[in-house]
C-alpha cells in the first residue's frame, strides 16, 4: 500500500493489485469502486487492437514512489512505470517502454478512478463539470451520449482539443469537489470522459501517445488530483491559474493584443443567413437574399433599430456546393457580385464574413448533385493527403454524411493534404473578407485522427496533431493578417491565439445539464466568441427564446447573432423549418439596442477582456422552457448574469433581463430590480 496526501486529500494506492483502494476528502470516503490505475491500447501493423491494464501485470515492483508493472500476457517485454508524488496536489506520471517492434501504444488511460454515480449522489451534490462546448454541469452520467473515439472521427467525440476545450474534469459534492487535470503545456491530443462503471462513474483521462511502432511513450507533465470546494468555479479556478502561467504560443490578453481589428472591441451585431435555400437540406436555388446586395435594405433596418454595426456572415455562398470543402472559391454568382457586396458593406461601415467547412474533401455533394470530385480525386493524388485508418488505408469520413456530402477528411499534417488546403483557401485569404469561420465542422479547431505511415507524422494520434495545427493556423494568420478566423464550437485551448472569434455552441448543452460559462470563465481575457447560428438549438421553436439566448451570450461577453430567413424575418435558429412562430423582430431589436447601449456606456470594461470572478450567482425566479424531441423542460433562471473582477477587490455583477417586465433578484440578500429588455451593472 502507498498512502498519499495533498492538503485535505488522502489517497491509498494498492499498487500490488493495481488499483486505488481509497480516496478521502477530509473525513469523507469518496471512492465508489475499484478500477485499474491505468489501461492501455496497443495496435499491431495490421491495425488490430490489444488491451492491457495494471491489474493483469504478472510482476509488480516498487522503488520509492515509482511502481513498475511488467510481464503482461503477449507483451512480456513491455514495462509501464507509474510515478506519483504528493504535496500541494497528487501528481501522476507514466512511462511505457519495451514495446515490441511490430506494435505501437495508441493510448494510455491514466490515472483512472471510480466515483459515486451522480444519480446515486444527488442528495450530496452529485455534479460533474465537463468542458464540453461552452461548459456543462451534469447530474447524470448518461444524459450526454457517449461516443467512443474511433476512426473515422466525428465532431461529437469527447476529445481535446476538439469539442472539449480544456484538459480537466471535476466531480462535485455539496461542499467539496475533486479536480482531475492534465497540466500539459503542449496540449497534446487527449480523451476526457466519464461513464458508468463498477457501480460508480469512472473518470477518464486518455493520453494518446503520438509514437511509432516499437517506440516508448512517457509523459513530461503531471496529471493532477486536487480537492476543492463544491462550487464548479473552484475547480475551474485551479485550471485557470495553471493556464495563466502556461499560455499557449501566440495567446495574448485582448487588452494587449494590438493586432486585433477595431471592430472586435465594438462588438458588431452578426447577421447570418443563406443565399441559397432556407436550410441545409433544402433545394439549393437562389433565394430572395441573392444577389448579395439584396440584403442591404434589411441591414439598414436593423442598424437603424439597434444602432449597431453589422457583420454579414454568409452561408451557402460557395460557388462549388454548400458545405462542400475544401473548395469554396469562386463565390456563388461570381466574384463581381460578391465584391460589389463587400465594397458596399465596407462603404456603409459594415463587415463581411463567410462560413467554410474545414478539412473535409468532398467526393459527392448531396445538395448539388452535379458537384462530384471523383475524377479530380483520382487525377490529383488526393488520397495521399487524406486521413488513413489504422490499417494504413484512406477511408471515407462520416462528417455531414448523408445530409450534405460524402468524402474524406484531409490530413493537414501530410504534404499533399497541406497543398490541397493552401490551394483551396488562398483565394479567400486575398478576398478582402473580414471574418472566415475557416474550420466549421472541425470543432474547436482540431484535426482528425490519422494513422498513415507515409505522411510526415507518427502513425499514432498524439501531440503532433496539436503542434501541426498551431503551425498551419499561424501561417494562415500571416497570409491573411486583416482577416479573423474561427471554428465551429469555441476554439479549443491551444488554438485560441489563432482562432480569435468562433461559434460558441452553448445552446447544445441545455438537454444534458446546467449550462455554465466555463469557457468564458477560463479564457475571456484572451478571446471572445459569438453566439453563432444556434444550429441544433434544443428549445421548442413555437416559443420565442431568442432573446433569452441573446441575453446569455451577451452576459458572458460574447457577440450576439441574428439568423435571417430569406424573407428578411428572424429565424429562431439556423435549421428552422417552422416559420409560423418566428421571434418578434421588434422586441428583439429593441433588446439589442438597449443592451448594446449598456455595453458601450458601462459594460465594455468587463464584457470585453474582463476576468470572470468566482463569486456566487445572483438569486432570481426560474422559468421552464420546453424542449424538442420529447426532452424534459429546461429549468432556467429568468435573468442571465455574470460576475467580474473589479478594482479594489470588488465584484461587478452584470444582470440581463430578456423579458418585457421588470424582474426582481438579490445579491447577498440585498434586493434589486432588473429593467425590462435591458442590462444593468452592480458593483459590490
Amino acid at each position: 500500500m502507498l498512502k498519499l496526501f495533498a492538503k485535505n486529500l488522502e489517497l491509498i494506492l494498492d499498487f500490488e493489485r493495481g488499483v486505488v483502494s481509497s480516496l478521502k476528502i477530509g473525513e469523507n470516503e469518496c471512492l465508489a469502486g475499484e478500477c485499474p490505475v491505468f489501461r492501455a491500447k496497443l495496435r499491431n501493423l495490421n491495425g488490430d487492437c490489444f488491451y492491457i491494464d495494471s491489474t493483469v501485470s504478472k510482476c509488480v515492483s516498487t522503488e520509492g514512489y515509482k511502481i513498475t508493472y511488467s510481464n503482461f500476457d503477449n507483451f512480456s517485454s513491455l514495462t509501464i512505470d507509474v510515478m506519483v508524488a504528493d504535496g500541494d496536489s497528487i501528481s501522476w506520471y507514466v512511462d511505457a517502454y519495451g514495446v515490441p517492434s511490430d506494435y505501437a501504444i495508441e493510448w494510455i488511460e491514466f490515472p483512472k478512478i471510480c466515483l459515486p454515480r451522480l444519480i446515486d449522489n444527488c442528495s450530496n451534490g452529485g455534479r460533474i463539470l465537463f468542458p464540453y462546448d461552452e461548459g456543462v454541469l451534469l447530474t447524470d452520467e448518461t444524459s450526454l451520449p457517449r461516443y467512443e473515439p474511433d476512426f473515422p472521427m466525428s465532431g461529437a467525440h469527447f476529445i481535446f482539443p476538439n469539442k472539449v476545450c480544456a484538459q480537466f474534469i471535476s466531480y462535485h459534492f455539496d461542499d467539496i469537489g475533486f479536480y482531475i487535470g492534465a497540466h500539459d503545456p503542449k496540449r497534446a491530443f487527449k480523451g476526457v470522459d466519464f461513464y458508468p462503471s463498477n457501480g460508480g462513474g469512472e473518470m477518464q483521462i486518455r493520453l494518446y501517445s503520438g509514437v511509432g511502432y516499437g517506440e516508448s511513450f512517457k509523459t513530461d507533465y503531471p496529471i493532477v488530483y486536487k480537492a476543492c470546494t463544491g462550487d464548479w468555479k473552484s475547480a475551474a479556478d485551479i485550471y485557470r491559474s495553471w493556464f495563466e502561467c502556461n499560455l499557449p504560443a501566440g495567446v495574448k490578453k485582448t487588452s494587449e493584443n494590438h493586432s486585433l481589428p477595431d471592430w472586435y472591441k465594438e462588438s458588431p451585431l452578426i447577421v447570418t443567413y443563406p443565399v441559397r435555400g432556407t436550410h441545409d437540406m433544402d433545394i439549393m436555388e437562389p433565394n430572395a437574399l441573392f444577389p448579395y446586395t439584396n440584403a442591404l435594405p434589411i441591414f439598414e433596418k436593423i442598424k437603424n433599430a439597434t444602432k449597431c454595426r453589422i457583420l454579414a456572415l454568409l452561408m451557402h455562398w460557395e460557388g462549388t456546393a454548400p458545405w462542400a470543402p475544401p473548395y469554396v472559391w469562386p463565390p456563388f454568382g461570381g466574384e463581381e457580385l460578391f465584391n460589389e457586396f463587400r465594397d458596399k458593406l465596407h462603404a456603409n461601415g459594415d463587415l463581411l464574413g463567410v462560413y467554410c467547412s474545414g478539412f473535409g474533401y468532398t467526393k459527392q455533394s448531396t445538395l448539388i448533385e452535379s458537384y462530384n470530385c471523383e475524377k479530380r480525386i483520382a487525377e490529383e493524388n488526393v488520397l495521399k493527403g487524406v486521413c488513413h485508418s489504422p490499417k494504413n488505408k484512406p477511408e471515407l469520413g462520416i462528417t455531414c454524411t448523408p445530409y450534405q456530402r460524402y468524402g474524406y477528411d484531409i490530413c493537414p499534417a501530410s504534404n499533399r493534404g497541406r497543398e490541397i488546403l493552401d490551394e483551396a483557401y488562398m483565394p479567400l485569404f486575398k478576398s478582402g473578407v473580414d471574418y472566415a469561420q475557416i474550420l466549421d465542422q472541425n470543432h474547436g479547431g482540431g484535426q482528425y485522427m490519422c494513422y498513415a505511415r507515409e505522411h510526415n507524422h507518427p502513425p499514432m494520434p498524439g501531440e503532433w496533431m496539436t503542434t501541426n495545427m498551431q503551425k498551419l493556423l499561424s501561417e494562415w494568420n500571416n497570409l491573411a493578417p486583416d482577416m479573423l478566423f474561427g471554428c465551429e464550437s469555441a476554439a479549443s485551448e491551444p488554438f485560441i491565439g489563432n482562432l480569435l472569434m468562433s461559434d460558441n455552441r452553448f445552446e447544445l448543452n441545455y438537454p444534458f445539464g446546467e449550462v455554465v460559462p466555463l469557457y468564458a470563465f477560463i479564457y475571456h481575457e484572451y478571446v471572445r466568441n459569438f453566439m453563432g447560428n444556434q444550429c441544433g438549438c434544443p428549445f421548442e421553436p413555437s416559443v420565442d427564446t431568442l432573446r433569452y439566448r441573446l441575453a446569455y451570450s451577451f452576459s458572458i461577453g460574447d457577440i450576439m447573432t441574428l439568423v435571417l430567413a430569406p424573407n428578411g424575418e428572424l429565424m429562431s435558429h439556423w435549421g428552422t423549418r417552422d416559420f409560423d412562430h418566428s421571434p418578434s423582430m421588434e422586441k428583439t431589436l429593441k433588446f439589442i439596442k438597449n443592451v448594446m447601449s449598456f455595453y458601450n456606456n458601462e459594460g465594455k470594461k468587463y464584457l470585453y477582456g474582463g476576468k470572470m470572478s468566482a463569486c456566487a450567482d445572483i438569486k432570481c425566479d426560474t422559468i421552464d422552457i420546453p424542449m424538442q424531441r420529447g426532452r424534459k423542460h429546461a429549468h432556467l433562471p429568468r435573468l442571465l448574469s455574470s460576475s467580474w473582477e473589479c478594482e479594489g477587490g470588488k465584484t461587478a455583477y452584470i444582470v440581463v433581463n430578456p423579458e418585457e417586465k421588470p424582474l426582481s433578484f438579490s445579491i447577498d440578500n440585498e434586493s434589486y430590480i432588473a429593467p425590462p429588455l435591458d442590462a444593468m451593472l452592480i458593483i459590490k
